[in-house]
């Protein structure tokens, strides 16, 4: 013997069929070596069709209810209550034989939509065809996100005694040295390199071929020294010294 609920409430006529189907959520993509493959996910949410009959008159004598017969109008309301209410309910289902209870369906749902019909072929009673679906229980969280941003550094200037040196040494490497400009914040040069979430060479990203853009940060003490952004001061990554030429 099977027994329908909705929200508790007894449907008085058993329906003479339900349809319970698993929706897929699997995704399918195509290779350019492998061919077509199947990406595997969780089953979405469970749907329920069913149509149930509402007695007009207490004249089934296979009817059961929760007490008093009661009309068709009173299980209409109940349906129409659970739709407009925005709220789940329990969904649950019953299967006995000769007093034992075989198996149970108990399911948080909602009421999608339903259907009334008046025909004479189902005598005196109304059939209210029902879709049911899965609903589960969700909440957001507020997660804070600490950033550790760049902390921009002195710049180190050239120091003199550097400056004579460079200036002591032979005519070949005093004018490799002035063609190579200086790299200086705010200055703009093009990259050719790997760019790195700090100036110590962790978290290697993204390479950038004959990118411009600018100097806002510099760290000698880094194996990276460098920090580059765009043109418009969005920020890209730190870099070794031998990636970047000034223009």
């Amino acid at each position: 013997m099977y027994k329908f609920y909705l929200d508790k409430i007894l449907l008085p006529i058993t329906p003479s069929k339900v349809e319970t189907t698993i929706k897929n959520q699997n995704k399918t993509l195509v290779l350019i070596n492998e061919g077509e493959i199947n990406i595997l996910k969780n089953a979405g949410l469970t749907e329920i069709t069913f149509d149930a009959l509402l007695p007009l008159i207490n004249d089934y004598p296979f009817a059961v209810y929760q007490g008093d017969f009661q009309t068709a109008g009173y299980f209409l309301e109940k349906i129409e209550k659970l739709k407009t209410s925005k709220e789940p309910f329990q969904f649950i289902i019953t299967r006995r034989f000769e007093n034992k209870l075989l198996f149970s369906t108990n399911m948080k749902v909602s009421l999608e939509d339903y259907t009334i019909t008046e025909d004479a072929t189902e005598g005196d009673c109304i059939k209210v065809s029902i879709n049911l679906k899965q609903y589960r229980d969700y909440g957001t969280k507020t997660v804070d996100i600490k950033l550790d941003p760049y902390k921009p550094k002195p710049i180190i200037k050239v120091t003199t005694e550097r400056s004579k040196t460079t200036t002591t040494t032979t005519n070949k490497t005093s004018s490799s040295s002035a063609a190579k400009k200086a790299v200086t914040k705010g200055c703009t040069v093009i990259l050719n390199g790997y760019l790195f979430r700090d100036s110590y060479g962790n978290g290697r990203g993204q390479y950038r071929s004959n990118f411009k853009g600018k100097i806002n940060f510099i760290n000698t003490k880094g194996s990276h020294p460098y920090h580059v952004t765009t043109m418009s001061g969005g920020w890209q990554g730190w870099v070794l010294a031998s990636a970047v030429q000034v223009v």
